[in-house]
């Protein structure tokens, strides 16, 4: 009676039931176990990819079926601008501003994008955005406004949402530090963490997500930041040029995968996201006012004699690459500053061609006296 009294179940350790149910637990676990075990014999295919970027014969993977993907920037950098590129190539059927490509298989073409910093206004702006991006209707049930909800309350319809929506393969966050209280609470940090992976795994999908950089550096935001981007597949950064700031840069601030060319764009008067093509070019000219045509005749010259000094004749491509490398300059000229400098030097007769797309010869340098050394 006093053995009962320490311990009232212990009678049922012994019942057939209790053993069984032991017996089950344990199965269960070594299931588990086997499941979670990965072997060096095991066939494991490599993930589907979400989106890439395609420059010339350059692939970058930007997101794959089972991973998450991280956008940071400066408040105002533009990074639902971007979001706007990333969602419109996805749902593209085509290459999209020459150089981002959708790769979702055809029973994952679903897409959702949720947003928890704008009012229902600007959001629909970004859907109409995204639309006329890629000049199809509304897409059916694409994008969810969430600003008025709790934290928690985005949570549970973010993961509503996911789990019971056919075809899914890409979703966007857009504002993942408003799914927790507090942006420097570890165990929110690593719960959101542990969330997107869970979900990315158990529905094969892929998932970006936007969140903001310190305002006194470029680290992401709290806790959560550095959590995100440890588990992160692709990290990249959006910024607003110095020199220009009507150009945005996206570069790659970490990726399994090869990393993604950098690149920068701008808004249309359509207020549409373009490329911007030789931005380093442009925001330089802009940053210097320096004109490669009014550079000084006799500096032109020297600068095609130290080209030719390697070559009799070279192709308009070959003439273009020498030049825009040039150690006169500080940095790479750049391709459009250097077909300049040949449409000019071509205008002068400094640059000889014997008939239409053959090699180009130098020519006699002609219209002012130099001193004999110049050249």
């Amino acid at each position: 009676m006093e053995a009962k009294k320490l311990n009232p179940n212990f009678d049922d350790l012994n019942k057939p039931e209790t053993i069984k149910n032991h017996i089950q637990e344990l199965t269960n676990k070594d299931a588990k176990y086997s499941e979670l075990e990965v072997k060096a014999t095991d066939v494991i295919k490599p993930p589907q990819i979400a989106w890439e970027q395609v420059v010339k014969e350059s692939r970058s993977i930007l997101g794959t079926l089972g991973n998450f993907s991280l956008i940071i920037g400066k408040a105002k950098s533009r990074k639902s601008f971007f979001i706007n590129i990333a969602v419109s190539a996805v749902l593209n059927n085509d290459i999209l501003l020459s150089q981002f490509r959708g790769a979702l298989p055809q029973d994952k073409r679903k897409v959702i994008y949720f947003d928890t910093e704008q009012g229902k206004y600007h959001v629909q702006l970004a859907l109409k955005r995204i639309c006329k991006q890629i000049r199809v209707d509304i897409p059916e049930d694409l994008v969810y406004y969430l600003r008025s909800e709790k934290p928690s309350e985005r949570l549970k319809i973010i993961e509503d949402i996911i789990y019971n929506t056919e075809n899914l393969g890409f979703v966007v966050i857009d504002g993942i530090k408003d799914l927790v209280t507090s942006i420097n609470d570890e165990g929110e940090a690593t719960m959101i963490a542990s969330k997107l992976l869970k979900w990315t795994e158990e529905k094969n999908i892929h998932i970006t997500t936007v969140l903001h950089q310190n305002k006194s550096d470029n680290n992401a935001r709290g806790h959560i930041g550095t959590e995100l981007i440890n588990k992160a597949e692709t990290v990249l950064a959006v910024s607003k040029n110095e020199q220009d700031k009507d150009i945005s840069i996206v570069e790659a601030q970490q990726c399994r995968n090869r990393e993604p060319e950098p690149f920068a764009f701008e808004i249309n008067e359509d207020g549409l996201p373009v490329i911007v093509e030789d931005f380093e070019i442009r925001t330089e000219t802009k940053n210097s006012k320096f004109d490669i045509t009014e550079l000084e005749d006799f500096k032109k010259y020297q600068l095609l004699t130290e080209v030719f000094s390697k070559g009799d004749n070279f192709n308009y491509s070959e003439l273009r690459i020498q030049i825009a490398y040039k150690k006169q300059f500080s940095k790479k000229l750049g391709d459009n500053r250097a077909k300049e400098l040949i449409t000019n030097c071509k205008n002068k007769d400094w640059l000889i061609q014997g008939k239409p797309k053959a090699p180009y010869n130098l020519g006699d340098f002609k219209g002012l006296e130099v001193e004999d050394n110049v050249f």
